[in-house]
């Protein structure tokens, strides 16, 4: 049966229209949940583009800021533990619910990302047991056992660099572009030493001392952040290759940095991903 699948974030959405797991059309849009406030009107708007169908929902439409507030289940989680709680919010619309974990020292939540770590596994894109590095506003690094999200940790490291880019004392020296680099591999190995704030505040005395040029403040700073990233996960990490699930630039970053840190990366179609754990869920869920 054709089924539409919406992976559905806090500034974006994709639409999926699958049929027999195979995607047969698609569009991504700026229709969030943060600027949605009439989600039934929005499943009206979407099934007159793409087919009345019914829909499986991800992401933050199933959080406080979307249609609903879907528990959380907690991890160990895999595939049938998600698709026991998907709930219907409407006729022909259910929204999957997203995945928790706690230890005795820190708790930690995820919506959307699920879908595509379990859909990862799923589809024999990454091994049943592997570490699986999501970049992004708020990076995730999730440890797969079994084929299940046994442990995960989000850093906010797209966000921390948004925010030095438009806001305070370097914002004017971040305005050039981020690639893979001296400059950006420079700022990851110095990311690594985890003395974070001084080495921030070291943009700023380099230009003045005319020690770097700030068209690649950006970059440096970009290496800085996902260095400091990527340094405190492989130090906790057993495995000796992350697959990176991501798009090839802002993958191709955290690959470069990975590997300047000593170990091996695999980036992984993130949008293949989606569509394979969605598909799964509505199998399971039906």
């Amino acid at each position: 049966m054709r089924f539409l699948a919406v992976d559905w974030g806090t500034t974006n959405r994709r639409v999926f229209a699958i049929d027999d797991g195979r995607v047969v059309t698609t569009e991504r849009d700026d229709r969030g949940a943060s600027v949605v406030e009439d989600f039934p009107a929005e499943i009206a708007a979407i099934r007159a583009r793409h087919g009345d169908h019914p829909l499986l929902l991800a992401g933050m439409v199933g959080s406080n800021i979307g249609w609903r507030a879907m528990p959380y289940v907690p991890a160990p989680a895999g595939l049938a533990e998600v698709a026991a709680a998907v709930a219907q919010v409407a006729p022909g619309v259910r929204i999957v619910p997203g995945v928790s974990y706690r230890d005795a020292r820190r708790g930690d939540v995820m919506r959307g990302e699920e879908v595509q770590l379990l859909g990862a596994v799923a589809a024999g894109q990454v091994p049943a047991d592997a570490l699986l590095c999501q970049p992004g506003t708020h990076c995730k690094w999730a440890t797969m056992a079994q084929g299940r999200i046994a442990a995960f940790v989000t850093a906010m490291t797209g966000e921390l660099f948004s925010l030095l880019r438009t806001h305070g004392l370097l914002a004017r020296q971040l305005t050039g572009p981020v690639s893979d680099g001296a400059a950006f591999r420079d700022g990851v190995a110095e990311g690594a030493r985890a003395d974070l704030a001084a080495s921030l505040f070291g943009i700023r005395a380099a230009a003045l001392l005319g020690m770097r040029d700030d068209a690649a403040a950006a970059a440096y700073a970009s290496g800085l952040l996902i260095g400091a990233d990527v340094a405190q996960r492989l130090a906790q990490a057993r495995h000796d290759l992350v697959h990176v699930l991501a798009d090839p630039a802002l993958g191709g970053l955290y690959a470069a940095a990975i590997e300047t840190l000593g170990r091996r990366a695999a980036i992984v179609d993130s949008n293949a991903a989606f569509v394979a754990g969605i598909t799964r869920i509505q199998e399971l869920a039906a």
